[in-house]
């Protein structure tokens, strides 16, 4: 199938279209790369979703928030695409890829989208590829994606560079748990939502949204939130509660920051990132095909060796490659 085709059958909504053409991304065949470059420039004048990036600690109900989110959006005609990014192994690679089974109902709804791809050790737990994968579902008519990410920690705040709106899901907990969401994930978050807001756990959430929103009002406000943001909510996965209201919060902050025009400059700040974000994959990545594969593991064996110190070698190296060392 020709670039042409392919992009026509994806500006349709053909899912099995945007399906191969988020594999076609995430592979590594130069071929594959090469056919995947040029899908993305036919696409690249289309419309904008709004994309929401999630994270939040494992355990803390990301699938069950994201099913009963997305069920209330396609309940409004909104159609939802979820690319949820699983961890991999780190010793085999491989990865589960459950997200399907875990939001079964949303998987089944003709205005959902569900796409789970392994991260493949990425730092900030967003697959490399994800970005581009965005780009597909929003040039498919896709109204709002969800970019569910590994909840491991701080390192999460990546997925701020390719979305819109950033929430960080927490659990219920006392006052010592305010101490184990690092500093630089909660300046990110746009929205703090506690879920298990339901049943014996109700009490804790309201007392962990007040020890929330406490510590949000002592972080330094930032230019792209208005009055009252970012701000801490409680939310009921299970009951579908609260969510309706975390929803009018993200649509009245995004209708701001369009009109103050933050939206524009944070969209253009992303796309600068990225590209060189790609330009330093693209060097590293030479560095492990030959002859800079050899290169490197010679001058490796002589800083194990004693015969070269690590400063002296990487010199070296960057002289061969043509790239004086900065002073």
């Amino acid at each position: 199938m020709d670039t042409t085709e392919r992009a026509r059958l994806i500006r349709a909504g053909d899912r099995r279209a945007l399906a191969r053409a988020i594999t076609l991304v995430e592979s590594a065949r130069p071929d594959h790369r090469a056919e995947a470059l040029a899908l993305l420039d036919a696409l690249r004048q289309g419309p904008q979703a709004l994309r929401i990036g999630l994270s939040g600690t494992p355990g803390v109900g990301k699938s069950t928030f994201i099913e009963a989110f997305g069920l209330m959006l396609t309940g409004q005609g909104l159609k939802v695409a979820v690319l949820a990014v699983d961890p991999s192994s780190a010793r085999s690679g491989g990865s589960i890829l459950g997200d399907k089974t875990r939001m079964e109902r949303l998987s089944r709804d003709p205005l959902a989208f569900i796409r789970p791809s392994p991260s493949q050790s990425q730092l900030g737990g967003v697959a490399r590829r994800t970005r581009e994968a965005v780009a597909l579902c929003e040039a498919a008519g896709f109204d709002v994606v969800l970019i569910e990410t590994v909840g491991v920690g701080q390192s999460e705040t990546v997925v701020a560079e390719l979305s819109d709106l950033f929430l960080l899901l927490l659990a219920p907990a006392g006052g010592d748990e305010l101490q184990g969401v690092k500093r630089g994930i909660m300046e990110m978050a746009d929205l703090i939502l506690v879920n298990k807001a339901d049943g014996e756990l109700k009490p804790a959430a309201m007392r962990t949204v007040a020890d929330y929103a406490g510590a949000l009002h002592l972080l330094r406000r930032r230019p792209q939130d208005p009055q009252g943001f970012p701000k801490a909510l409680p939310v009921s996965a299970l009951e579908a509660e609260g969510l309706a209201q975390a929803w009018a919060d993200m649509q009245s902050l995004i209708e701001w920051r369009k009109e103050q025009g933050h939206w524009t400059r944070a969209r253009a700040a992303q796309a600068r990132h990225w590209f060189e974000a790609e330009v330093r994959e693209g060097l590293l990545a030479a560095l492990s095909r030959e002859p800079q594969k050899g290169l490197m593991a010679s001058l490796g064996n002589r800083v194990a060796s004693a015969d070269l110190s690590p400063e002296a070698a990487a010199a070296e190296m960057l002289r061969l490659l043509g790239r004086p060392p900065s002073a």
